[in-house]
Parts: structure tokens; sequence; C-alpha cells
């Protein structure tokens, strides 16, 4: 790093969301520009940069500045610049000028320590005067503020919300109690506030450390893995491993959160296992039973005359003829207020959904929907009728949670079906039930046997535990889908069956490999040239053609064939440097146009823009598991843009980009309500907690035309007997049994 005294002659440019700033400036006789997210600096102040020099294509050399140091102007032209540039209230150049003019070198000191001797000035009176003073003031405090929490390493994007959040008590705030900062802004986890913590010498043993590590375990690390509550051993436990300390001072922080209703608690039994929930997710598994309930009894069973004879027209006109497991569905989802329709690839889940559709077709409005843009895109594609993501169709407006259809503003419909339930978290299954009215069928559409839903909850396995919805579950394979190797090693599989591996001639190869190293040599031969070869993709598109049609998954994030080390090296093989590919790298990973990424969290801040035949669509929103494709970069200001889903476009500031990976392979998780033509993984050993039954169902079933496993038979044949699914502690199955209308 290299430091650069000099004075400030001008902005060029400013980001007011982000505080990404073009500074030109002078030192010694020379000038330069200089860039990087910074407080505002006015003509003829002086601020000591550290950074370091780069050269633009474009602009030439700049100072790329990480921290700055500002420092007061002390000639009297510069102090009647800075005074004049506009920034302060009340001020203007002429202004500026007589103020100079009365007070010289001390003018600052005045403006700051004695404002009343401003009215000094002619047309300056008190309001004019109380205006200047607590502009002058803010400015300075939001200086302060940044250049306070830059100083423990928070990165200057987020410190520059945080300055905006708290104003000029910045620093006083935070000093008292840096872990308000979890509670108060969104983005700011543990950690960073712990780091900050710990830079200003809090006790390890601070009750105000000690209540936020456990918010935090709930919120972060038990809601990452599925978890709507945590039983009170556990939680103390984890709380006490997280910050080293002894377990009875995370008894006491428990007691003084429940005192204060930051968390709740409900009996399980034994005080060990009394289950402990953050206000928020105990409330929505109440509100979801609640609802679910509700539309179960707002229809009476005769609401839909004929069904029967209406489905077996259906069959004639279609020349098809349902088993007697898919009628019922058809005629029960008609005849009920809430339906569960599950079952594996191939079992005519599709086929039900249209004949609904076209059964309540004329004077019924029926919405469809999905949790992603993929799986909304693939319902559309089936069923020939507009389907939606959720978000979409509540009309998501801006803050988390703030959808336009709720409560007060249902969706108009008399019939919703949501396919790929299973990917519905607790949170968004709450707000799309409170955006349907009693007397609106709502039909589920999943399969049970996938991984649960990446955010909390397991809203879909529940209902189905609970039994009391009504539900079909659908295990004949439908005669279309009998000559796929896909769709019957699925259902072996499911069966805790070994699939058929060595058959020619189908759409699903095995190939065998003995070590981790050659697995991931088979993975990135299949991709680049042999897949490309057999599929027949002309070899000026067939990295581009592999890029948006060859999934590779992987059951885990490390190792030789995990997803971290096989997206290295596919990004080079699929999308190697060049000249004409601008690149920039956020922390250990490196993005390059037109690259495959995806968006790892949900993130309602983020604005997009979409195309539309008249014109153009503004939104915010972008959600965990969106893939996309880099169209932009820019490295002078560290930012891209992403374009998803082939319509919807984001421009990613730095700060942003942790929220982004590359998506040549993603985890099977990730792959979630995703259907790719082709899924390469793969299975050579692992963690036993990932290679489950359930894990290489989903990734099977991902595949629409072609499945290649790669590694190992006994590795395949341990996943296959390995039946276990990780526990998600939720209690949405014991509600729907307990509540009562």
């Amino acid at each position: 790093m290299e430091k650069l005294e000099a004075g400030i002659l001008g902005t060029v440019f400013r980001n007011e969301e982000n505080g990404w700033t073009v500074l030109s400036v002078r030192a010694g006789r020379n000038e330069f520009t200089v860039v990087g997210t910074l407080p505002e600096l006015s003509p003829g102040e002086q601020a000591v940069f550290t950074g370091e020099w780069t050269e633009h294509r474009t602009y030439g050399k700049q100072f790329r500045c990480f921290s700055c140091e500002i420092q007061a102007p002390t000639t009297l032209l510069g102090i009647e610049r800075y005074l004049g540039s506009g920034l302060i209230r009340g001020i203007g150049p002429a202004t500026a000028t007589l103020i100079v003019k009365q007070f010289g070198e001390e003018t600052l000191e005045v403006i700051s320590e004695h404002p009343e001797r401003l009215t000094e000035i002619p047309g300056i009176g008190p309001k004019r005067m109380a205006m200047i003073a607590e502009s002058y003031a803010e400015q300075q405090g939001a200086r302060k503020a940044l250049i306070f929490l830059q100083s423990y390493g928070i990165p200057a994007t987020l410190a520059v919300r945080i300055g905006k959040y708290y104003g000029d008590r910045t620093a006083d705030i935070v000093r008292e109690n840096p872990y308000r900062l979890c509670d108060d802004l969104e983005g700011v986890g543990f950690k960073t506030a712990d780091r900050i913590g710990i830079a200003l010498g809090v006790a390890p043993d601070s009750d105000n450390r000690v209540r936020c590590a456990m918010k935090y375990i709930l919120r972060e690390t038990a809601a990452s893995a599925g978890h709507v509550y945590l039983p009170e051993g556990e939680l103390c436990r984890s709380a006490s491993a997280l910050l080293q300390v002894p377990g009875e001072l995370c008894q006491r922080a428990l007691t003084s959160l429940l005192l204060s209703s930051a968390l709740i608690a409900e009996e399980g039994g034994d005080p060990e296992n009394r289950r402990i929930y953050l206000p928020e997710f105990w409330r929505a598994e109440q509100e979801t039973a609640l609802r679910i309930r509700e539309l179960m009894l707002a229809i009476r069973p005769d609401k839909f005359a004929g069904a029967v004879k209406a489905v077996s027209a259906f069959e004639k006109d279609r020349g098809i003829r349902f088993s007697r497991n898919q009628r019922e569905a058809i005629v029960r989802a008609l005849e009920t207020g809430v339906f569960v329709i599950t079952g594996g690839p191939g079992t005519g889940k599709t086929t039900i959904i249209n004949c609904i559709l076209e059964l309540l077709s004329g004077e019924n409005q029926v919405l469809l929907c999905a949790p992603t843009g993929r799986a909304a895109k693939r319902m559309t594609e089936a069923t020939g009728a507009e389907a939606k993501t959720i978000h979409r169709l509540l009309e998501y407006g801006g803050e988390e949670g703030a959808f336009a259809r709720n409560a007060e503003n249902p969706l108009e419909a008399d019939c919703i079906i949501a396919d790929e339930a299973s990917m519905i978290d607790l949170m968004l299954m709450r707000s799309l039930l409170r955006a349907i009215e009693p007397g609106t069928r709502l039909i589920l559409v999943g399969d049970a046997d996938q991984l649960p839903s990446v955010g909390a909850g397991n809203v879909l396995g529940d209902i189905l535990e609970s039994g009391t919805v009504p539900c079909a579950r659908l295990t004949d394979i439908y005669r279309q889908s009998e000559t796929s190797r896909i769709v019957m090693n699925a259902h072996l599989i499911n069966r805790g069956e070994m699939p058929l591996l060595n058959e020619k001639d189908t759409d699903f190869f095995f190939e065998r490999k003995s070590s981790y190293a050659e697995a991931a040599r088979s993975v990135l031969s299949l991709v680049t040239r042999r897949l490309p070869a057999y599929l027949g993709y002309p070899a000026e598109e067939a990295a581009a053609l592999a890029t948006r049609n060859i999934q590779v998954l992987a059951p885990a994030r490390k190792g030789e064939c995990g997803v971290n080390s096989l997206n290295i090296l596919l990004q080079e093989a699929l999308n190697p440097p060049a000249p004409d590919k601008p690149q920039i790298t956020w922390g250990e990973t490196l993005f390059r146009l037109g690259d495959k990424v995806i968006q790892t969290k949900n993130d309602y801040r983020i604005e997009w823009t979409r195309e539309t035949p008249g014109g153009y669509e503004e939104g915010s929103g972008v959600f965990n598991g969106d893939v996309g494709f880099i169209t932009a970069v820019d490295p002078e200001n560290t930012t891209l843009t992403v374009l998803f889903d082939e319509e919807k476009e984001v421009t990613y500031e730095s700060g942003d980009l942790e929220e982004l990976e590359p998506a040549y392979c993603l985890s099977v998780h990730k792959s979630q309500g995703s259907e790719f033509p082709v899924v390469v993984m793969p299975v050579i050993g692992g963690p036993p907690m990932l290679l489950t039954r359930n894990l290489l169902y989903t990734a099977m079933t991902r595949a629409r035309e072609l499945v290649v496993l790669t590694g190992s038979e006994e590795v395949i044949r341990r996943m296959v007997e390995n039946n276990h699914v990780a526990k998600r502690y939720t209690t949405l199955a014991l509600r729907l049994r307990d509540t009562e209308l």
C-alpha cells in the first residue's frame, strides 16, 4: 500500500448509494485521479489516501484508494473553495467569500463551535445560521463515521450504509454496543459485529456478545440448515462452542432473551429439549397452520359437481387413460380447499395439472406459480399457460417481505397451483397463504422424496406428515416415461435398489473411476469434449452450448471433485481468459465476462431491469438459486452485470459480489427446482451425511435428456443404502394437527 497526500480539485463522479467516487486531486504540481468508496470531499480540502496505483485502459493512471484521512483546509483559498463547493447547505460561493473575509483562518472553528457568529454576515439570519451549522455537523459526522468503521475492517460499501443509518451518532453507538448492528441493519452478521467488538476491547463474556451470538445461531446457522427452532440444550452448547465461554453464561443470556421476548420458548418435554424460536419463525409456523386449515374448511365437497364425468371426458378427448390413483387425485383436488399431489418423475403430475386446468377453464380463474424462475418457466412450457415465480405472483415490492398481494389485497383466483412445492420454505409459504382468500383452492404439487427447501422449514414434508391435508401419492410410471432409464433408475434408487449402470444406448451412463483426480479429469473431459461431440454441437459453439446445456452437480463443496475445485477447472476450460474478456477478482473468486454464475442468497435490495414489448420494466429482488451469465464487467469500478433467466438484468456493485459464485458446477442442493438437458455428477466419495439416497435421487431427476455419473459403483451403492434424511427442527406438522378453528 502507498500513501498519496493531495488537495481536492473536484468530484468527477459520485454514487450516493454506495459512496463510489472519482476525484480529481493535485499532489505538488501534478494532477491525478483517485477512485474508491469515499466520504464526500470538497475542493480545497486536503486528504491522505492509502491504496495503490492502477492503469485504466481508457483513463490511464489512477490511484485506487482503500482508506483516507481527511485534513481540514488550512489556507484561506482552500477554506473558501471548500465552503463554496455546495456541500454545506446555505452557503454558496458568494457567501463563502464573505464568511472567509470575516473570520479568516478561524472560519471552520466558528462554524463548528460558535455558529451563532455567522449572523454577523449580512444575509445570514438565525434560520440560515442553524441550517449551515446542522449541515456542517452532518457532513463531519458522516465522514468520521466512515473513517471510524473502515478502521475496523468494515467494507466501504457497508460502512456507508451503517453511517447513513446512524448518522453522526455512529461512532458512539458502535462503541457502546457493536452487536446492535446485527439487529438494526440487514447484512451485518455476528462475525462482522464481533470483529469490531474484539477490536474495541469488548469482554469475551459480555452479555451483549452472548445474546447476539445466540440470535445469530438461530437466524443464520440453524436456519441455513433448515431448522425453524433449536432445542435449548443444543442452542446453548453451540453458543458456548462458538464463543468459548462457559455454558452457564449462555443459559443466563437465554433467560434474558426470553424475558425480553427477543426469543420464544415452547415446552418440548424436559428442559434440555425446550424449543427455542426466533419470534418471526414461531409466528410464521402458527400462521401457516391456521391459514391452511381456513382454506381447507372454506370449500364444500360438492362445490365442483360432475368432476368424475369431466375427467372421463378429458381422457376420451386426449386419448389417454388415468390410473385409479391419478383419477382420484384430480377429483379430490377439485373438491377440496387444499390438496397435495406428490410423486416422482414420470408419474403424470404434469398431465394431472393439465387436466385440472382444462376442467377449470371458462369461468374459473387459475393462477400457476413456482418458487424459482426456472421452475416457473418449465411449468409454462409444460402447460401452455403462464406461470410466475411466487415472488412475482405476489407482486414483490422492494423491501424484504413487502408483497403487494397480502390479506388486505388478496389474489383474484378460484384456484392456485404451486409446482415444486418441496422448495417452498416456511416464510415464503406464509406469504403465499396470506394472499389467498378462503374459498380459493390451493393445489401443491411436488416430489416429497427430493431434498427439502434451502430456506428454513420443511413445508411439504410437514404437511404430508401431519395427515390433516388431503393428498395423493403417485407411484405408477406414466407410459411415456417407461423407456427412460433416468426415470426408471430414479424410482429404483427411491426404493433402495441399485440403478442399472451398464446398459448401452440409453439416457443414463456410468463411467468407472477409482480416484478423485481421475473423476475430476473425467468430468472435465465429458463437459468440454466428449459430450459436445456426442450431442453433435458445432465445434465453434461447443463451449457456449456446453455451458448452457450441460450442468455439473457435486455432492460436496470441498475436495478435488467438489463444487469449488470443479468450478475453477471448468471456468478455465469453457471461458478462458482473453484480451477482450475483462475480469475482476473478489476475495478468492474470479469473475470473467461470459461466466455462468449463481446468486447465493435472497437479496431484496438489488434492482433489476427487464426488457418488455413496451419498453423496460424495473423491479428489485434477486433470489437464492437464480442462475445467469455475466454480460458486462467494469474492473475500474469493480462492478459487473448479470442476465438472469435470459431476461432480468442486474448490476452488482463491489459490496454485493460476495453473493455471487461460479455456476459451472453446482451443489445438488442449489440445483433444486431446476431442470437441465444434461447432468454430469462425480460419485467418488465424501462425507456420509452428503452421500445419501435423496441427494442422488434429486441430482438424477434434474436431468431431462441425459445423466452421466463418473466414479465408484461402491459409492453409488452406499448412497442408495444410506436413507438418512437430515433431521430438521420444525413443528408445522404438530401445529396442523393441533390447530382448531
